[in-house]
């Protein structure tokens, strides 16, 4: 019966504490009042409820015990008894309605209590941080991304990283149009943060902030090449293009090949591909047959799809490689074994286009003469024997597919 009693003294006396500081003018003339409340976050499970409600209405207007409302705050917040939690979690984003300086560890805070198990309180949890979002959208963005973004110190719950991923993608993203304002100052900021986190992520990861990414009108239709290149580089980091190729690392093969596909629609707008190229060049290339046969075909696919794009420069490069695989895939004679159609399809594609950028260059790698006035014609020269052979070649094609057809 004592304890009862005490706990009705201590229930009366927290109403007796918010009735004074409702009534008062000069509310900060109130302290012990207000310490009463805060002491009362350490009382009983009705008291605790209580303060929950009384330590953020009130927070604004003592200052001095800033330091120990927040704490005795989130104390309520880690509670056993799921009601207090999920009040004191509502009351989160009051604690800096008023006192901004607040957000960046509020918001801390909540992405943590992400990791809630019920639904009641995941719910509370989704509301105060879309509440703190809308409050201050730029110190709330960046404290949720420290969760998320790569640091030389190993993540200490990688389930937090994971909701806080979830939470980003689910509730911030599709609502980017009503959140980042202004528009430009705040899509860039989210960029930022975006391309800070990008260091230890995983594919599907790195495509979800991709697609977002472009979805930004920053990056949208009608956006400076200098822009759309920033994507183009992003994308070549995650592709790591200035790591030594080791043939027998599939996670880096998958890897590169997929972010040349993504980057396909970039090079159409008018990024660069030459980073890609180059590195095509110098590392996969020579070391092409090594690769699993299904690699092999989409790293073609995607080399003869992104060609149209190769710069004069970069195509003279390039073309060399591109005809000795030719003379690889394409047999001089009728040898008996099948050929892959599809590997000669996607060399011939890639043969066209970059021939086409540097039409002088065809003379001496098979002989064909296309005259530009240039030295590097290099007219006076006999390269016969190329042309003969790369001719020989083509016959040998037609003939394969002509026998293809009719067989089937």
């Amino acid at each position: 019966m004592t304890d009862v009693a005490e706990d009705a003294n201590d229930i009366e006396k927290l109403y007796e504490y918010g009735e004074r500081l409702n009534e008062s003018k000069d509310k900060s003339q109130n302290v012990e009042d207000y310490e009463g409340i805060i002491r009362a976050a350490k009382g009983s499970i009705k008291a605790k409820q209580l303060a929950a409600q009384l330590i953020p209405r009130f927070f604004k207007h003592f200052p001095s015990l800033a330091s120990q409302a927040v704490e005795a705050h989130f104390d309520l917040c880690e509670e056993d008894e799921l009601g207090i939690r999920v009040q004191a979690i509502r009351g989160l984003p009051l604690l800096c309605k008023d006192t901004p300086e607040y957000v960046s560890k509020i918001v801390d805070v909540v992405g943590q209590l992400l990791a809630a198990e019920e639904n009641v309180e995941r719910d509370a949890v989704h509301k105060a941080l879309m509440s703190l979002l809308r409050q201050d959208v730029e110190a709330s963005l960046t404290s949720l991304f420290k969760h998320i973004e790569s640091s030389d110190e190993p993540i200490p719950d990688e389930t937090i990283r994971e909701k806080v991923l979830n939470f980003i993608r689910d509730k911030v993203f599709p609502l980017k149009a009503e959140l980042l304002k202004p528009r430009e100052q705040m899509e860039r900021h989210i960029t930022d943060l975006v391309k800070k986190s990008l260091q230890d992520v995983t594919g599907a990861e790195f495509k979800m902030f991709m697609d977002f990414l472009k979805s930004l009108s920053i990056f949208g239709e009608g956006a400076p090449t200098e822009r759309v290149q920033e994507l183009i580089e992003i994308i070549e980091g995650q592709a790591d293009l200035d790591a030594q190729f080791n043939v027998a690392d599939g996670d880096h093969i998958d890897r590169l090949i997929s972010c040349l596909h993504m980057a396909l629609p970039f090079f159409m707008r008018g990024a660069s591909n030459s980073k890609f190229v180059n590195y095509l060049n110098k590392h996969i290339i020579p070391v092409l047959d090594k690769l699993p046969e299904e690699r092999k075909l989409d790293l073609l696919k995607n080399l003869s799809e992104s060609s149209p794009y190769t710069t004069p420069q970069d195509s003279r490069q390039l073309l060399p490689s591109i005809v000795q695989l030719l003379k690889t895939y394409m047999p001089k004679r009728k040898t008996g074994e099948e050929m892959n159609f599809t590997y000669v399809e996607c060399l011939l594609y890639t043969f066209h286009n970059l021939s086409y950028k540097t039409p002088n260059a065809t003379n001496s790698l098979c002989g064909y003469k296309i005259v530009t006035g240039q030295p590097s014609d290099r007219l006076g020269e006999d390269f016969s024997e190329n042309y003969k052979d790369f001719t020989e070649r083509y016959i040998i094609i037609y003939l394969l597919i002509n026998n293809s057809l009719y067989s089937d």
